[in-house]
């Protein structure tokens, strides 16, 4: 193996395990598509901010046949009613900051930054008590996947520094 030496830009040791690069840039291809998601859902709700928003909830609500004495018909219904303009920015203004972190995040991770591995672990492990409560409140495979996928992700991530660390470490004392 040869030796890892600095690179002479970034502050870090050039990583060239294929095995490493791999599955960083797996998790940012998922934190990509993360923000792609909250920029399309973004962009969908800002299309219709001028429409009739009662009609397209009932049409939404026929074309499904829902029965609208079901609670979360009433849940979806108050959500609809309290839509705003002064709302839609405030929530637009809250998804700007989320897909930024998560594009932020991907391009890091993609190129192998510490810091985005750093960051990976961080915002993944804010997640999961949310997702744990979320499971025991309405446990099904999808709130599962969601959490064995977002823990996997944080563990590995948590692994990645780990061997960093070590591999530091045996750097500075065979100096």
């Amino acid at each position: 193996m040869r030796p890892r030496i600095p690179h002479p830009i970034i502050p870090h040791l050039v990583i060239d395990d294929p095995a490493h690069i791999k599955g960083v840039r797996t998790v940012a291809t998922v934190e990509f598509t993360k923000g792609i998601v909250v920029v399309l859902a973004g962009l969908g709700v800002f299309s219709m901010r001028r429409m009739d928003i009662w009609g397209i909830a009932e049409s939404f609500l026929e074309f499904f046949h829902v029965n609208p004495l079901n609670h979360y018909v009433g849940v979806f219904i108050d959500l609809v009613y309290r839509v705003s303009d002064v709302r839609l920015w405030k929530i637009a203004a809250v998804a700007s900051v989320y897909v930024i972190i998560r594009f932020v995040e991907a391009y890091g991770l993609w190129y192998t930054r510490p810091w985005a591995e750093w960051m990976a672990i961080a915002s993944g492990s804010i997640y999961i008590p949310f997702e744990i409560a979320d499971l025991s409140r309405r446990p099904d495979w999808f709130r599962l996947l969601i959490l064995v996928i977002n823990v996997g992700i944080v563990l590995y991530m948590l692994m990645l520094r780990l061997e960093a660390a070590k591999k530091r470490h045996a750097a500075r004392t065979h100096l």
